[in-house]
């Protein structure tokens, strides 16, 4: 049987180098002989079943080790043929707009205008704007244009 993890760890950095839990926890995956997708939030690591299972403890601990405060970890069967989609690290968006959505107590469509550029704010600073079409998804939440959240962004930028 085929699996793939899909795992995070957090603080995420925003522009610049990932951070060295986020590259540790790659590499563990890598030396593992495990198949690796690395994205701005996440890992998505491929395997046969045993290879995968064993090699999750040293993803966590090389994430943890490497100056992670928390490890998230997602399985899927590879070979479900059921037309289950496959894991994908834009999950990991959601995710991020879940945490703001509690960090600010509403969901993102219900913020004043100060609150929607707080969490844009927020999201950028946790590198979710590095994902492809997160601000086309990151509007939709929001209930605002595209346009305004790259004026969010550009707002924040100066």
């Amino acid at each position: 049987m085929r699996l793939e993890a899909e795992f995070t760890s957090e603080p995420f950095h925003g522009e610049g180098s990932p951070p060295e839990h986020a590259l540790a926890a790659r590499d563990a995956a890598a030396e593992a002989g495990l198949e690796t997708d690395f994205g701005p939030l996440g890992t998505l690591a491929r395997g046969e079943a045993k290879e995968l299972y064993d090699a999750l403890p040293a993803i966590a601990k090389a994430a943890l080790e490497g100056g992670a405060t928390r490890v998230t970890l997602q399985l899927r069967r590879a070979d479900d043929d059921r037309g289950a989609p496959a894991v994908e690290l834009n999950d990991a968006l959601a995710r991020l707009i879940a945490d703001v959505e509690r960090e600010l107590g509403a969901k993102l469509g219900e913020l004043d205008r100060a609150g929607k550029q707080r969490a844009v704010r927020l999201l950028r600073e946790r590198g979710a704007f590095g994902l492809r079409k997160s601000v086309s998804s990151v509007a939709d939440a929001l209930g605002v244009t595209r346009f305004t959240v790259y004026n969010y962004l550009n707002r924040e930028a100066d």
